[in-house]
């Protein structure tokens, strides 16, 4: 069984009794014994009604069964008109993705570009204020000193007798082509094709050692993000360094090219300093998540018998108002705000650490569509498109407020509800994450953010 210390019951359940310490570590064995999935609600009801009392595993049994899941209470009224976590999944997923993957599809193989997206605008909407508003917007942001230079400081290279070259590449590839990025034994990863195939490029003492023993050398491949399974990119930044000096940047582009075709493509390939670095020297991520939407999903409500056995069934509505998640989404920018609420995978409370602070430069939200991607079809697919700039994104945080904000606007919560959300202490109380499958990542950034090339503009009323 895994080993428990007191630091992390103290943290838990927020107490520095002994006792009380003692008690929990005792439910959480017998939970275990009785192969029970249990919680800190669970535990912490069952010690204080079972408090001086035996313990035993049918106590804990009979507990477990009643407090096994407690749904999140939110203070607007609106629990009965939100989504349960498996209304989430079956809203989201049962949609008609096959023709938003096709477009993501040609996007990697450089057949389309985002910007073939026809997006709805308001025609109150001016060019003239919506320039002015970029332009405003981009100077009234109040971006934190320690985010205006986030590259890594120059450093002095010690001299050898080759010197160390660093390429950067740009990627696009098709994420339902792959196992995600990260490398792991006997899947098709994109990092475990990449390391692979460079492999050819590296030179070294130890790797000339290697290669005339007849083994196989990778490259050391490290990226900007890596991307969960499904993920698109259409802008992902790697690199990888050598030391032999004939290597050139279009010989790594052509043989990336062609590993796979049809999901994998190097944009381009240049040869940076050697302090460079994808993930540290990116002062900001780009990520667009495209949904479907039905053909009737201004009038689509489902009937759904509600989680609280006191009240009736109530209509919850399935509506995507693109409107109402615009204004959500917006509340969040230029503010850095804790977004452990919005995380999966991750620890939702801890003192060590990576920072759990995100600045959000930009969230919107518009309707748009697909453009035509078989020959002689004039019916143009309408999706939602939700477009996030932020210094940094943790763990599944865009797919879970992406999912979120759907949710939060269909139950008709206040536009601030995303604000006070990062305030919650329980990841229970956002959605579950969205389909991965919509999701791509468009642009790592190594300079300032220019506002006029994001694809959802942020505009005023005239």
């Amino acid at each position: 069984m895994k080993h428990f210390t007191f630091d992390s019951y103290r943290r838990t359940f927020h107490s520095d009794s002994r006792m009380q310490l003692l008690r929990a570590r005792t439910y959480v064995q017998l939970a275990v014994r009785s192969r029970r999935r249990f919680s800190a609600h669970c535990i912490e009801s069952a010690m204080s009604e079972h408090d001086g009392a035996p313990l035993s595993t049918d106590s804990f049994n009979v507990k477990s069964k009643e407090a096994s899941w407690v749904h999140y209470r939110h203070e607007d009224g609106l629990d009965d008109y939100r989504w349960t976590t498996k209304e989430c999944h079956r809203i989201l997923e049962d949609r008609p993705w096959e023709e938003v993957l096709k477009f993501y599809a040609r996007v990697a193989a450089g057949k389309l570009s985002l910007s073939d997206l026809n997006f709805y605008w308001n025609s109150d909407y001016a060019d003239s204020v919506e320039t002015a508003c970029l332009k405003d917007l981009a100077a009234s942001i109040d971006v934190p000193r320690e985010l205006e230079d986030s590259s890594i400081p120059s450093k002095v290279l010690k001299g050898g007798k080759w010197d160390r070259r660093t390429f950067k590449i740009l990627l696009a590839y098709d994420g339902s082509a792959f196992m995600g990025w990260q490398k792991q034994n006997g899947l098709h990863t994109i990092q475990g094709l990449l390391e692979q195939a460079l492999g050819k490029f590296c030179d070294g003492k130890r790797i000339t050692s290697l290669k005339s023993e007849g083994f196989d050398v990778d490259a050391a491949v490290v990226v900007a993000g890596r991307t969960d399974r499904g993920v698109h990119a259409v802008g992902q930044v790697c690199s990888f360094y050598t030391w032999r000096s004939d290597v050139c940047s279009d010989d790594v582009r052509e043989h990336i090219n062609l590993l796979e075709p049809k999901a994998l493509r190097a944009i381009s390939v240049d040869e940076v300093p050697r302090t460079f670095h994808p993930n540290f020297s990116a002062k900001w991520r780009h990520y667009l998540y495209i949904l479907p939407l039905q053909d009737n999903y201004l009038h689509d409500t489902c009937e759904v018998e509600s989680q609280n056995a006191d009240s009736k069934n109530v209509v919850k509505p399935k509506m995507i108002d693109a409107s109402s998640i615009n204004e959500m989404l917006s509340y969040l920018e230029g503010k850095q705000l804790s977004f452990t609420i919005f995380a999966r995978d991750t620890k939702a409370s801890r003192s060590r650490g990576p920072p759990t602070e995100c600045f959000i430069y930009h969230a919107r939200a518009a309707i748009a569509e697909l453009p035509n991607m078989e020959q002689g079809s004039k019916q143009r697919s309408q999706v939602l498109c939700i477009e996030l700039v932020a210094n940094r994104f943790l763990r599944k945080m865009v797919r879970v407020l992406v999912a979120t904000s759907i949710r939060e606007a269909a139950a008709g919560a206040s536009h601030d509800i995303l604000v006070r959300l990062t305030e919650a202490s329980c990841r229970r109380a956002s959605a579950p994450p969205a389909p991965a499958c919509g999701l791509c990542l468009t642009e790592v950034g190594y300079n300032d953010l220019s506002y006029s090339n994001l694809l959802i503009k942020t505009t005023v009323n005239s």
